[in-house]
């Protein structure tokens, strides 16, 4: 069976996630620029709501492109050791050289940060159209799971991106669909691809934006949905 990840971004998302049986959840804030890395405060909260449930922390010092520069590696290097000392599971990551391709150096310093945690490359990994070759790259790296919609806005319509990570991955890391996934297309998508996990944001409107930024939470209902499927 899939393992679903449920993006959160709060306490109260993680507690719904839970109980709605989500396996595993990525922690960061600001979705709607992608996310961003979480404070350590907010990092301890949410592993307390989320029990037995492993939190992963998105490790990305501001928006735009992935390029990490001396700053934001010290940065995002100092906000990882702080989530794993407040009991994060595993970390998220994606440093980028300009070419698009993964900085090895940077990965490097990140799995040994990572130690025995689980550490994903998020979908920096569909930058670079060379698929193949970025698998290579984590598997060399030590990188436990790539996070990835295929190179397109839906994980629906990059199936055969997908499909081709899985096959270069062999089992040698964990491919994880994720951008756009639709609870009842879970099934689908697993099948077409041959993915064995699946990501997804399950979230609802609470507050519209009325000048200071809209609010959202994690729907339990979708959740559920997509651990059924």
């Amino acid at each position: 069976m899939p393992t679903v990840e449920i993006a959160v971004t709060d306490p109260q998302g993680a507690r719904a996630a839970r109980t709605a049986g989500a396996h595993r959840l990525e922690l960061c804030v600001a979705l709607e620029v992608g996310g961003l890395t979480p404070s350590p405060g907010l990092v301890e909260r949410v592993v307390a709501a989320a029990g037995p449930v492993g939190v992963h922390v998105l490790l990305r010092a501001r928006p735009g492109d992935f390029v990490h520069d001396e700053d934001d590696l010290a940065a995002v290097l100092r906000d990882g050791r702080l989530a794993l000392e407040a009991g994060a599971a595993g970390l998220v990551v994606g440093p980028l050289r300009p070419d698009g391709r993964f900085d090895t150096a940077a990965l490097q310093s990140f799995r040994e940060l990572a130690g025995s945690a689980q550490l994903t490359a998020h979908r920096g990994f569909d930058v670079h159209p060379d698929v193949e070759g970025n698998v290579e790259t984590l598997v060399a790296a030590g990188v436990d799971r790539i996070l990835t919609s295929g190179g397109a806005a839906s994980a629906h319509d990059g199936t055969d991106r997908l499909a081709r990570a899985v096959a270069a991955a062999a089992g040698r890391l964990t491919v994880m669909a994720g951008g756009g996934v639709v609870p009842d297309r879970v099934p689908e998508l697993v099948a077409v691809t041959g993915v064995s996990d699946v990501h997804l944001s399950a979230r609802r409107l609470t507050l519209p934006d009325t000048g200071f930024g809209a609010r959202y939470a994690v729907d339990p209902d979708l959740v559920r949905a997509a651990v059924r499927a």
